[in-house]
């Protein structure tokens, strides 16, 4: 590792001093949201000094003025001084992001993150030896259901859905329009919390129908607290792993997989393997079909146009509940530059191959590595 550092990184470890405290930034950040500090210095229409700021949210000036400068040092806020005194004022970026009444704001998030994730991270050295969660030791829950925890009141629930709300802030759209998905009529977004990606496939998919599938109580908090502002979006209550889901074109399955084992991951894609409509697809609809990797394993033999029905090349995978496991063939596995991914499914379900060059899985993901993801 050594060979690839320059003189300079070796002499003084600038890069490890900055991984060392980067909590301490973290903490300035998540104090500053807590405290209220953004907002009312968004709601000012000048600068403010630290006494005042002290004064409006009933701190200590001391504290208040180290962590006005310690904002100003990374560049979240800025600073001049008039006969000696300090006036502080929020960025653009501040106002946009960090201040709860912007429509961008990340607010939410960074308050979950401080009161709920930072605490979980002061005990990873006993998630490491013990395999488990630190719910218990952390916060005195049981460690068994991570979302018996996460929805333990009212409270905890609304902080976070705000958190899972915020998290489509930044990135939202450019994941619905990744691909083209106006060929699917009914798009379901299982485990869809306040809606909050759903109302962003609405938006960008108007022909479509847009469901959110979550828990009861899920639904009720959603629509009581969080912003419903487009109607398109259906919610339905449910349980997708105990219970039915709605049939559907096309399945969201939004930071839900990693959050459960495999045993259960495995049954709720074999459930949706089985409840997914056949799809009768246009040749520009197959395209976006085709980039979609997980798509495939919903289709049936008679489904496929008879184009996309064989190759000269092809790479057989099996399809077992909707994961992918691949055969040891050096056309699949050992070459990056494989020209066609065929999938075969149980029984009667057998998906097409696929011409690979145009048609990337994943935008900033290789296809040896979405394949290896699925491995």
């Amino acid at each position: 590792m050594a060979e690839h550092l320059s003189q300079s990184e070796l002499d003084y470890p600038f890069k490890l001093l900055e991984y060392f405290n980067g909590f301490r930034v973290s903490k300035v950040i998540f104090s500053a949201c807590e405290l209220g500090v953004f907002d009312l210095l968004l709601r000012s229409q000048e600068p403010l000094s630290a006494q005042h700021v002290a004064r409006e949210l009933s701190t200590s000036v001391d504290g208040m003025e180290r962590l006005l400068d310690a904002l100003v040092g990374i560049e979240i806020l800025e600073v001049e001084t008039t006969d000696g005194t300090a006036f502080y004022s929020s960025t653009d970026v501040a106002n946009l992001y960090l201040a709860k009444g912007s429509a961008k704001s990340l607010h939410d998030m960074i308050i979950y993150q401080s009161q709920t994730i930072y605490p979980l991270w002061n005990n990873m050295v006993d998630a490491v030896r013990e395999g488990k969660n630190q719910n218990e030791k952390t916060f005195g829950l049981p460690s068994e259901d991570t979302f018996q925890a996460i929805y333990r009141s009212e409270e905890e629930m609304l902080k976070f859905m705000g958190l899972m709300n915020s998290s489509w802030v930044l990135d939202g759209r450019d994941i619905v329009t990744a691909f083209n998905l106006s060929c699917f009529q009914t798009i379901v977004d299982l485990g869809g919390c306040t809606g909050a990606l759903a109302r962003e496939m609405a938006k960008e998919y108007p022909s479509s129908s847009v469901i959110v599938f979550d828990l009861p109580q899920v639904v009720e908090t959603a629509q009581k607290h969080f912003s419903q502002e487009n109607d398109s979006v259906v919610f339905q209550t449910g349980d997708f792993f105990s219970g039915e889901i709605p049939a559907a074109d096309l399945y969201v399955l939004a930071r839900i997989i990693h959050d459960w084992a495999e045993e259960k991951s495995l049954t709720l894609l074999k459930k949706i393997y089985d409840t997914c409509k056949p799809a009768q697809l246009s040749f520009s609809s197959w395209q976006a079909v085709a980039s979609c990797w997980w798509r495939p394993c919903c289709l049936r033999t008679d489904e496929v146009p008879s184009w996309l029905r064989s190759s000269p090349s092809t790479c057989w995978c099996r399809c077992r509940a909707g994961s992918v496991r691949r055969q040891s063939t050096p056309t699949c596995s050992r070459r990056p530059d494989f020209k066609t991914f065929r999938c075969v499914g149980p029984a009667s379900r057998t998906t097409p191959s696929w011409p690979s060059d145009e048609l990337r899985p994943t935008p900033g993901r290789s296809r040896e590595e979405s394949k290896e993801h699925l491995t």
